[in-house]
């Protein structure tokens, strides 16, 4: 069995820690806490834990830090957590299997890590994540901010574990974006990733022009990777129609196309465009695309389950409503109550065909 130093780095996270570090307690051999500058309890509470505290300068750039938190690990493997991070009960004995049969030579263990959940639990947004690095892989952290160890040598992909994202509020709005700032005032120029993540950041900052003039830049150069270049042109296609820039829009989606078969995310957005416009049977074609295609978790890309199932199926009930089908409509619906019986669209309409509520819009 495999050896784990468990390695954070935090600044005023007294409300989350103890969480994180109960969720992971007695399957890691060690915990590194790095501190860059708390001012509350949490010092005290990873002491009380048992954790090896240290401290590092904040010096606007999270991959020195993690570096420094890797470099004061003694186990056979790095795992990273943030504060807000937790293995939930049920992903223990998964992850109990994983440190028995992980083979010694592994460089690299991507877990799936899920940033968001539905009302009833079920993860909404997952990617898998390099979570468990070998110590002595000699690999590192880089970028500033969204950092990164690029998963290289041997890989293994572990499914029977997964990290979940569970932040209960919203923390510095301006933090990522004040990063980027600060290196563009330095003359630095962005790595193709930055840029992609540099335009998230403006978006999410309503800052729609600069931000799609960023995308723009970044699709046209070519560079960077594939599934970030996807991603892009969905962020970019949503950045020009919250501009009400509608074929601007549709023309980002068809950058996409040309980058491989589309995903059932890509065949929502499509879907999503057409069924706003009225154009009912495209909406359907699209959402019915969807439904065909396969998951690719292991890419690397941001999966979005609903995408998979529920969301074409609610989608496709009304896109056949709309267009006076109700065999098929009513199909749909049962079809997206069989991904979530408790959702309440699903129960709206299905209330609606026993002829018990009103008509859907």
């Amino acid at each position: 069995m495999v050896t784990i130093s468990l390695c954070m780095i935090v600044k005023d996270e007294e409300a989350l820690l103890p969480r994180c570090l109960e969720s992971i307690q007695g399957l890691v051999e060690e915990v590194i806490v790095v501190d860059t500058g708390s001012s509350d309890r949490t010092v005290e509470l990873a002491q009380q834990a048992g954790a090896q505290v240290y401290h590092f300068p904040w010096v606007g750039d999270f991959s020195q830090a993690r570096n420094f938190s890797f470099s004061k690990a003694t186990q056979q493997y790095c795992l990273w957590m943030d504060a807000d991070d937790v293995l939930d009960t049920q992903y223990r004995p998964g992850f109990l299997q994983l440190k028995a049969a992980l083979p010694p030579q592994t460089d690299v263990v991507m877990l799936p890590y899920h940033t968001a959940f539905d009302q009833a639990g079920a993860p909404t947004f997952t990617y898998y994540r390099e979570r468990l690095i070998r110590r002595l892989a000699g690999l590192r952290w880089s970028g500033a901010v969204h950092e990164a160890i690029p998963p290289v040598g041997n890989v293994v992909y572990w499914d029977k574990a997964a990290i979940s994202h569970r932040k209960p509020s919203p923390g510095d709005p301006d933090r990522n974006l004040g990063i980027y700032q600060g290196l563009l005032a330095q003359g630095k120029t962005l790595s193709p990733r930055e840029r992609f993540y540099y335009a998230r950041e403006l978006a999410s900052h309503g800052r729609e022009e600069e931000a799609a003039a960023q995308w723009e830049e970044y699709l046209a150069s070519g560079e960077g990777w594939v599934e970030n270049q996807r991603e892009a042109c969905r962020d970019l296609s949503a950045c020009y129609l919250r501009q009400g820039k509608g074929e601007e829009a549709f023309r980002a989606l068809a950058k996409a196309l040309r980058l491989g078969p589309p995903r059932a995310e890509l065949c929502c957005d499509f879907g999503a465009f057409f069924l706003e416009r009225g154009d009912y049977p495209a909406a359907a074609f699209w959402y019915e695309a969807a439904l065909t295609r396969p998951r690719e978790d292991r890419s690397g890309a941001f999966v979005s389950p609903d995408c998979y199932g529920y969301l074409p199926c609610i989608q496709l009930c009304v896109c056949y409503y709309r267009m006076g089908d109700m065999e098929r409509s009513r199909e749909y619906n049962r079809r997206a109550g069989q991904y979530k019986p408790q959702d309440p669209a699903f129960l709206y309409n299905q209330r609606f065909f026993q002829g018990k509520g009103e008509a859907f819009s």
